[in-house]
């Protein structure tokens, strides 16, 4: 297979910077809004949910796919490769780990108490599931922060040697 030329790797790596940062941004200021924001009505509480979940359909999933792309293209059009090194292997893993826990655990519970908070505005806070889906985005939304945070660093630093095999065969 052909690899990218030395410019043309600069604008995808460069691409793919944008994507992640803007992905671990959208992901802070929904849990800045989560946190920060202590509505004092119904209406401003759906506001609010309103608001995390429109970052989320409109950014933080967009960006999460974009950067996925763009990490599949860079490990199959440049010598990086999918599995050579160790850092770029838990990059992988961590990348769709996060996206699966965010597409079947966060964004449901998101979706659950805009739903919830729409119909029920200040009862809402008396619903067990909405209060359950708070929780549980309380518990879970800065872990999966801290893991966006930590793969840019393991970009940065590119932390472990190759994989011996691979190693060897070079």
């Amino acid at each position: 297979m052909r690899k990218l030329n030395p410019t043309n790797r600069a604008w995808l790596k460069g691409i793919h910077i944008l994507f992640i940062s803007v992905w671990t941004g959208a992901a802070f200021c929904m849990l800045l809004l989560q946190f920060a924001t202590n509505p004092t009505s119904g209406d401003e509480m759906y506001a609010t949910n309103s608001a995390i979940k429109l970052i989320d359909d409109f950014i933080v999933i967009p960006t999460a796919i974009g950067s996925l792309l763009t990490g599949l293209l860079i490990s199959w059009l440049t010598p990086w490769g999918f599995f050579k090194w160790r850092w770029i292997t838990l990059k992988w893993i961590l990348t769709i780990s996060v996206i699966l826990f965010g597409t079947f655990a966060l964004g449901p519970w998101l979706n659950g108490m805009t739903e919830i908070s729409g119909a029920e505005r200040a009862a809402a806070l008396q619903n067990s599931t909405y209060t359950s889906y708070k929780q549980l985005l309380a518990a879970f939304s800065s872990p999966q922060i801290l893991l966006l945070v930590g793969m840019v660093f393991l970009s940065v630093i590119k932390p472990w040697a190759r994989k011996k095999k691979q190693a060897q065969e070079n």
